[in-house]
């Protein structure tokens, strides 16, 4: 798996994070890479790491902007990057109540955490699936599996459309060995909190609620190897999800109303 030919990681969102995670171990694993994110400084130092271990290309893009997948897809297939795997990794919060942010800062986010993905995906499943042993990893959340909470009104709902957009390629690509996976992790150590400047609540919640990134990375890429179509690292989070399952909706929709707080934003 150490050759173009045998075709290409795409990381979208490399540049932090569960991204620069899936990376590293992609890397270790002998996949060459293609990284993507906005922040081309963060994307150079770290195909400056990997490069030690495998060929590794940057294409730096802000996939809020519409026609970003396009240009991105177009320039993929101008340098002759073959794309056997795809990891749409790149996403953000926006903390706070629906009417308190503009209705630009929603679009943009819906752009790039459903508008992008969907397209990035459409434009590339033609290569991924001519590998014959192709790999889709979209990186949900533990919030997609549960209720929504208050604030972050639409974070849930996009990672919810992950997974049933997991769902439903895993089912259309079965004949190809495209193996899709929606990957799901809860609270993760990462710069995600700082970018939505929840840091200081989320660090009074119990560091045993906490993920790491390079495990979230490891089991998604397991996950996605076994054919496994959700995953939700960490045994408490498996737990959680065992049990959200077999409670009455209305039940954990109090529970998450009566926490909302707690856990998000909610101004």
């Amino acid at each position: 798996m150490n050759t173009d030919a045998s075709g290409r990681a795409l990381i979208t969102g490399a540049s932090s994070g569960i991204g620069t995670e899936i990376a590293r171990e992609y890397a270790r694993r002998g996949v060459p890479l293609i990284l993507t994110a906005r922040r081309e400084n963060r994307l150079a130092q770290l195909a400056d790491e990997l490069r030690a271990q495998v060929p590794v290309e940057i294409l730096p893009a802000d996939l809020a902007e519409a026609d970003a997948p396009g240009r991105l897809a177009e320039e993929i297939e101008r340098r002759r990057l073959p794309v056997r795997i795809l990891v749409n990794n790149a996403g953000y919060g926006v903390p706070g109540r629906y009417l308190a942010k503009d209705w630009k800062t929603h679009a943009d986010f819906l752009q790039v955490m459903i508008g992008a993905t969907s397209e990035l995906t459409w434009r590339l499943l033609p290569s991924i699936r001519a590998h014959d042993h192709g790999r889709i990893i979209n990186v949900a959340s533990f919030a997609a599996l549960v209720p929504a909470a208050d604030g972050q009104t639409l974070y849930a709902p996009a990672k919810a459309y992950l997974v049933k957009f997991s769902e439903a390629l895993s089912l259309e690509n079965a004949d190809r060995n495209v193996h899709v996976t929606a990957l799901c992790p809860g609270f993760t150590w990462s710069e995600f909190h700082d970018v939505t400047g929840t840091r200081a609540m989320m660090s009074r919640l119990p560091k045993w609620v906490w993920l790491q990134a390079d495990a979230v990375a490891r089991a998604g890429i397991d996950a996605a190897e076994r054919g496994q179509v959700v995953v939700v690292p960490g045994l408490f989070y498996q737990s959680m999800h065992c049990i959200a399952k077999h409670l009455p909706d209305r039940w954990t929709l109090k529970l998450m109303g009566r926490n909302s707080a707690k856990i998000r934003k909610v101004d």
